[in-house]
């Protein structure tokens, strides 16, 4: 439930954040609210390696710090290919204070309830930059590089999302 909820207030604030509510957002703007996603997934599953107790759980939360960390650095490479700054904006900001507020939520939680909780806000989690990267960042993107990357990093995040859910299920 806290978790839903949890994800619901990240939902609110991203999609309704006054970067991409009042415009269009920049391209290095875009970056750096990807790569800020992605960072935010590897410190909760970083998190869920040392508190974990259930065995997928702790896979699902490899597979997260394996493909974060790769997408990462394939968009860090190519802003550099680009000569692109990433550019920290609302969004940016928004996602991680709300990610920092949920690790020290989770960081409470032990055994069972850990595992639930924190299965339960991957699924919302990968639900909502899923979400946002269909709707907001892909068609905002301006470089069609940029745009390849996101399309590419959205297939692998929609791929996590079904494997959060199969994961929640088994749980229950």
């Amino acid at each position: 439930m806290f978790a839903q909820l949890g994800a619901a207030i990240a939902a609110v604030m991203l999609l309704s954040s006054p970067a991409l509510a009042e415009s269009k957002l920049t391209d290095p703007q875009i970056a750096h609210v990807a790569y800020t996603a992605g960072n935010i997934d590897i410190a909760a599953a970083k998190q869920a390696l040392t508190k974990a107790s259930n065995k997928d759980v702790k896979a699902f939360a490899e597979d997260m710090v394996r493909d974060h960390e790769a997408v990462n650095k394939q968009a860090l490479d190519l802003v550099k290919k680009l000569q692109v700054t990433p550019e920290d904006n609302d969004t940016s900001k928004a996602l991680s204070k709300q990610a920092a507020d949920k690790l020290a939520e989770l960081g409470k939680l032990h055994g069972a309830a850990f595992d639930k909780a924190y299965i339960a806000n991957e699924v919302a989690y990968h639900k909502i930059v899923d979400s946002a990267l269909e709707t907001k960042l892909i068609p905002s993107a301006s470089n069609p590089e940029l745009k390849s990357l996101l399309q590419t990093g959205l297939k692998i995040f929609q791929g996590h999302e079904q494997h959060a859910e199969h994961v929640a299920a088994e749980l229950k």
